[in-house]
C-alpha cells in the first residue's frame, strides 16, 4: 500500500482505533457457558514456580471453591485474573473474548470484575450508606462526586443491596463501629454497587463467629447465579456449607476438583492438604460406623 492510500485510509471516518476504544465497548461472551478460562499459565518468583501450567475454568453464574495448602498458587492466580501479577506464559480470558493479559487492574475492574481481599477495607468514618454510595460505578473525578445527586434509581440499588447484605438497619451506622463480619458483608456489599460478573473473594469466613460464618454463606449462596463467585478459603466446615463443587490447587496447578466429598476422599488431596487431620477424621468416622454397624 502507498504513503498516499495509508493516509487516505487513515482518515477515513467509519475507522475506529485501538486508542479509541474504552474497555466498557467491551461485550462479555459467555454463550459457551464459561466465564473464565485460564489456560497454561506459568508464573516464577525468583526461581519459585508459584504457578505450573495451571488450567482453570469458572462457569458463568457458578460458586466455586478453592482451597489448597500455603504457598498453592490461589493468590497469585487471583493476582493474575485482576492484573496485579502478569505470568511468564499462558492465557487468562473473561469470556470468550476478553483477553484479560492486555488489560489494567483499572480496566479489568471496570469490565466487570471485583476482588474482596481477607481484611477488610472500608470508610470507617462514614456511613454504612455512604460506604456503598462511594462505591457506587459511575464518575469518580472530584467534581461529579461532590455535586452528585443520587437518582432514585441509584438510592433502590443502595437499598437493593443493603437488604442483600443484611445491614439495612445500620445504614447510618458509622462502618467503624460494625463488627468484623458485618464489615466483610459491607465490602461485599460495595463491590456490588459495580454490578460485576465475576466476584473473587478471599477468606471471608477468616476471623468470624460461628453465627456470622453462617450469615455470610447465607449472603455468598444468594449471589449464585446472578453472578459468578469464586471463593478461596482454608475453614473446611465453611467451604462443605456453600460448595457445589471444589478445586485443589497444589505446587501452582490444579490438584484434584469436585464435590466436597469427592475431594475430601480423594488420597492426593488428604496427603498433602488435609493431612493427618482428615485421616484421623475418616478413621474416626469408620470405627464409629463399626460401633454402631448392624
Amino acid at each position: 500500500m502507498s504513503g498516499l492510500q495509508q493516509f487516505r485510509d487513515s482518515m477515513r471516518r467509519d475507522r475506529q482505533w485501538d486508542f479509541m476504544y474504552s474497555v466498557k465497548d467491551l461485550d462479555l461472551d459467555v454463550i459457551q457457558g464459561i466465564i473464565l478460562y485460564l489456560e497454561g499459565l506459568n508464573v516464577s518468583f525468583d526461581g519459585f514456580k508459584a504457578i505450573n501450567d495451571l488450567n482453570f475454568y469458572v462457569n458463568a453464574g457458578e460458586l466455586r471453591c478453592v482451597i489448597g495448602p500455603n504457598g498453592a498458587g490461589k493468590t497469585t492466580m487471583m493476582d493474575i485474573v485482576t492484573g496485579k501479577t502478569r505470568p511468564d506464559s499462558g492465557t487468562a480470558y473473561y469470556g470468550r473474548n476478553i483477553d484479560l493479559l492486555r488489560l489494567s487492574e483499572s480496566e479489568i475492574a471496570e469490565i466487570g470484575i471485583g476482588r474482596k481481599f481477607q481484611k477488610p477495607t472500608v470508610f470507617e468514618h462514614h456511613t454504612v450508606y455512604e460506604n456503598l454510595e462511594l462505591a457506587m460505578s459511575g464518575d469518580k473525578r472530584v467534581f461529579p462526586t461532590l455535586f452528585a445527586r443520587l437518582s432514585g434509581e441509584q438510592r433502590d440499588r443502595i437499598d437493593e443491596v443493603l437488604a442483600i447484605i443484611v445491614l439495612a438497619g445500620q445504614a447510618h451506622r458509622p462502618a467503624g463501629a460494625l463488627s468484623h463480619g458485618e464489615k466483610q458483608w459491607l465490602e461485599i456489599g460495595m463491590l456490588l454497587m459495580q454490578d460485576p460478573q465475576l466476584l473473587l473473594v478471599d477468606e471471608p469466613a477468616a476471623g468470624m463467629t460461628h453465627q456470622e460464618m453462617d450469615r455470610t454463606a447465607e449472603l455468598l449462596l444468594s449471589l449464585e447465579g446472578r453472578h459468578s463467585v469464586v471463593v478461596v478459603e482454608h475453614d473446611m466446615d465453611f467451604v462443605r456449607s456453600i460448595a457445589k463443587r471444589v478445586t485443589v490447587l497444589h505446587q501452582g496447578s490444579v490438584l484434584a476438583e469436585g464435590s466436597m466429598d469427592e475431594v475430601q476422599s480423594d488420597p492426593r488431596v488428604i496427603e498433602v492438604y488435609l493431612g493427618e487431620c482428615a485421616s484421623t477424621a475418616t478413621r474416626a468416622c469408620q470405627a464409629d460406623a463399626q460401633d454402631n454397624g448392624p
